[in-house]
């Protein structure tokens, strides 16, 4: 079975109608209240994990079940630079980019690393000197990887791929 493909874009819009076609796919299945919870806590902290280090504009979602194996899908576009590459990667089981698994795809992907380029950090204000501003709000803008954390211990399996600015994400988990 395959679920809708929700739309979520970086404001958030999406991110409900999501879960509510997680809980259904749940629902259809007949899982128990906690492998339910699970599959509700794998979508989260994917869309948060996607749009946290892409900050891409939309990404499509959708969950795909075949009995008790259940694989989360989630699509995005973004301008890729070192940190975010690198970042993804780091979310995957393997720590490697699936879409480079070929020859071709090695080749493409050597190139395309070369390519990338580092982020460009000039524009920021060190901290400091924004604590000193007025009406600035502290926050802090550093990834923590808690996402990332979740999801590899909920998750048997998850897989990246990268091919130019299209990033694609699976994750993997079988049901009790």
């Amino acid at each position: 079975m395959k679920s809708d493909v929700v739309i979520v874009d970086d404001q958030g819009k999406g991110f409900s109608e999501a879960l509510e076609a997680a809980k259904k796919t749940t629902k259809y299945e007949g899982l128990s209240k906690q492998s339910s919870l699970h599959v509700q806590l794998i979508t989260e902290e994917m869309l948060s994990l996607s749009r946290i280090v892409t900050g891409a504009e939309n990404s499509s979602f959708w969950i795909e079940t075949d009995g008790k194996k259940f694989s989360f899908h989630l699509s995005t576009k973004t301008v890729m630079d070192q940190e975010k590459k690198s970042a993804l990667l780091s979310a995957s089981t393997s720590r490697k980019n699936e879409a480079a698994n070929s020859f071709l795809g090695k080749l493409r992907d050597i190139i395309e690393n070369a390519m990338l380029a580092d982020p460009d950090h000039s524009d920021d204000i060190p901290e400091d000197i924004m604590g000193d501003l007025a009406n600035h709000e502290i926050s802090d803008t550093e990834y923590d990887g808690y996402e990332r954390s979740v999801l590899r211990k909920l998750a048997d399996d998850i897989k990246v791929a990268i091919r130019g600015g299209v990033v694609e994400m699976t994750v993997l988990k079988k049901m009790a």
